[in-house]
């Protein structure tokens, strides 16, 4: 088990493939896990590095408080034992977050940069932020990460066919410690790079779910706002690495090699898709 021993914990991570580098940053309450399904098909392409954030998955979980800029910190230190000049950064949610921080910290050594379902923003500057953030917030004070985890599963993966999915959220996010999840939680809330976005001069591509948490609209305007790309996955929810794993696999594959993004199948995958033919059923 890779692990890169920090200064108060131990950092887990997993590096699979050959290729260009690209870093894949896990959304909150999860782990390098969360990507699955892209390492499955672009491995063969890229060298892909998935580590799990301080206090989440495998990695330590030393006492709060956290932070954004903490994280980033701790992932360059993994780029650097890990010999590599330069990387693309990729993150989903949370990771989002992390992976825009990082390339504000060291645009020199970001080749690409992609959000998915992330904003340069999570302070609490609109009614839906707060709702979002109070929702999350009382349900694991009161009712715990088991519950909480149940909650989020439904939400964000409602169909039948997606019930694999949702066990999977329950069983990863419920099995998760208060303590270290909601100082994850309260550091993306305290964190905003809104500000410093014009610094970033290097490719950077927002993809967003058609009905994730936050409207893409807002994504949209701060991807025009330093000439960045915007695409959006339509049907899909907060969870599009794994809603919309064609979708994603294809936009990762094309814009991290510099060759144009296709628009024509960006869409949340199907029944048929995840093996279930409702046709062939009926």
């Amino acid at each position: 088990m890779p692990l890169l021993s920090l200064e108060d914990f131990d950092l887990h991570y997993e590096v699979t493939g050959a290729g260009p580098p690209a870093l894949l940053v896990h959304g909150l309450g999860s782990s390098g896990a969360d990507w699955t399904f892209q390492v499955a098909q672009l491995s063969s392409s890229f060298q892909l590095i998935c580590p799990d954030l301080r206090g989440s998955g495998l990695s330590g979980k030393p006492p709060g408080p956290y932070s954004i800029r903490q994280f980033a910190a701790d992932l360059w230190q993994l780029i650097d034992e890990l010999g590599l000049r330069t990387c693309h950064l990729v993150g989903f949610s949370l990771g989002g977050a992390v992976a825009l921080e990082m390339a504000l910290q060291q645009a020199e050594r970001t080749e690409r940069l992609v959000t998915i379902n992330a904003l340069p923003t999570y302070r609490i500057d609109h009614w839906r932020k707060w709702m979002q953030a109070q929702i999350q917030l009382n349900l694991v004070r009161w009712l715990g990460l088991p519950h909480t985890a149940r909650v989020i599963a439904k939400r964000i993966f409602p169909h039948e066919f997606q019930a694999p999915m949702r066990r999977r959220v329950e069983q990863v996010v419920g099995q998760n410690a208060k303590a270290p999840y909601l100082a994850t939680l309260r550091a993306l809330m305290d964190w905003c790079a809104a500000d410093r976005l014009h610094q970033i001069n290097k490719p950077t591509l927002f993809l967003s779910a058609e009905f994730d948490y936050t409207p893409a609209e807002e994504k949209r305007a701060f991807a025009d706002e330093i000439g960045a790309e915007f695409l959006l996955v339509k049907g899909s929810r907060h969870g599009t690495p794994f809603d919309a794993i064609t979708a994603t696999n294809a936009v990762l594959a094309s814009f991290l090699m510099g060759q144009p993004v296709s628009t024509e199948s960006l869409v949340a995958d199907t029944e048929t898709q995840f093996g279930i033919n409702t046709k062939t059923q009926a």
